[in-house]
């Protein structure tokens, strides 16, 4: 038999190693990568004060995250699900506004115009005791 040339399938062979690691080591790397950020985020967030401030809630909205598995070769097969994200936008009374990650019955209890005593510590929403007109 002929000889193989350096492109052939013995490069393919002793490349596919080294792609592999890079592009675990990428995702491992991400996740690495996540992983601090969250810890240095609950690390600021424990360390700031509990606020309690005269606020409005300008706006809500919600990000719908939709995940489909495939199983097996028909398209139809398989399985869905979708996760909702619920924020409220809150504007305190110097101008600034701040959103919020709340969970879905705080939010469906909320509505625009609403004033109240928003607490919070650092990024995490504490609550929201709206205060009669």
């Amino acid at each position: 038999m002929g000889h193989m040339s350096p492109f052939g399938f013995n490069f393919m062979f002793s490349i596919f190693p080294v792609i592999f690691f890079i592009i675990f080591a990428i995702v491992i790397g991400s996740f690495i990568v996540s992983a601090v950020k969250g810890a240095k985020q609950y690390r600021h967030n424990e360390k700031s004060p509990v606020l309690t401030v005269d606020a409005k809630v300008v706006t809500k909205r919600t990000n719908v995250r939709h995940h489909h598995h495939h199983a097996g070769n028909d398209d139809m097969a398989g399985h869905g699900f979708s996760s909702t994200d619920y924020y409220v936008t809150f504007e305190v009374e110097s101008g600034d506004r701040m959103e919020f990650e709340v969970g879905d019955r705080e939010y469906g209890m909320l509505c625009e115009g609403d004033r109240g005593k928003l607490t919070f510590q650092g990024t995490r929403y504490q609550g929201f005791e709206r205060t009669r007109s």
